[in-house]
């Protein structure tokens, strides 16, 4: 699940939310804004029971995925776009 919120200028603030569990391990948020590099945004747990790592993104399209343990990439359904290549935000 994604959550978007506006901030000063042009720039969005962008939650990335997954749940506690699933899938087990370390998540990360990788894509073209972080030059697709795994750790940098890593999902954390929060008291709600949910993971999620915010990033700040200025305007325009970006293309990001999740990397969980073990190698095991995957989408958000919950993104503007998802086709065979990752998942797209349009900001």
């Amino acid at each position: 699940m994604l959550s978007r919120a506006p901030l000063f200028g042009t720039k969005t603030r962008v939650t990335f939310v997954l749940p506690a569990d699933e899938p087990p391990g370390v998540v990360s948020v990788v894509g073209d804004f972080n030059d697709w590099t795994p750790g940098r945004h890593e999902l954390l747990t929060r008291r709600h029971g949910r993971r999620t790592v915010s990033v700040i993104l200025p305007p325009g399209t970006h293309r990001f995925r999740y990397l969980a343990t073990g190698g095991l990439w995957f989408d958000d359904e919950t993104a503007d776009h998802v086709d065979g290549h990752g998942s797209l935000l349009h900001l």
